[in-house]
């Protein structure tokens, strides 16, 4: 994965409105098939060329939560990064992401709540220019005070 800025945490008392924080992922076959293994989704439009062939996607398809999960890894490495707890995460699929693309996910400050140590981020991916995913994330940052 490529990322645009070390791992690591940034504490609550230095988050500010319109940060923002990405990474770059390609989505392998082998992605794909340890996400099943993991989640027991073995749904075949993800794992079998055939079936996936006469889908509404006329070909695999990677999971959804697979992309999601790569909001996650911004979340937990990068913003606010270690410490973070997730609360909560809407999401809404806008389009497939098959082998081989590279997804970018970004998560972006849009609300900070410091006395609560609340975090709103607007969270997507996208493959090239298309949006695969879009939604908005809540997290509990780590602070200086209590870490």
């Amino acid at each position: 994965m490529l990322d645009n800025q070390p791992r690591g945490t940034i504490c609550i008392e230095d988050i500010e409105i319109g940060m923002s924080r990405h990474l770059y992922k390609t989505v392998t076959d082998r992605d794909i098939e340890l996400f099943a293994e993991v989640s027991t989704d073995r749904n075949p439009v993800h794992l079998d060329d055939a079936y996936a062939q006469d889908t509404i996607f006329e070909g695999r398809i990677a999971h959804g939560m697979l992309t999601a999960g790569l909001i996650s890894a911004v979340i937990g490495e990068q913003l606010p990064g270690h410490g973070a707890v997730y609360l909560g995460q809407s999401l809404k699929f806008m389009a497939p992401v098959r082998p081989g693309d590279r997804v970018y996910a970004e998560v972006k400050v849009t609300a900070i709540d410091l006395g609560r140590r609340r975090v709103t981020l607007e969270t997507h991916c996208a493959v090239g220019d298309t949006v695969v995913l879009k939604g908005e994330a809540l997290v509990l940052a780590p602070s200086r005070k209590f870490d």
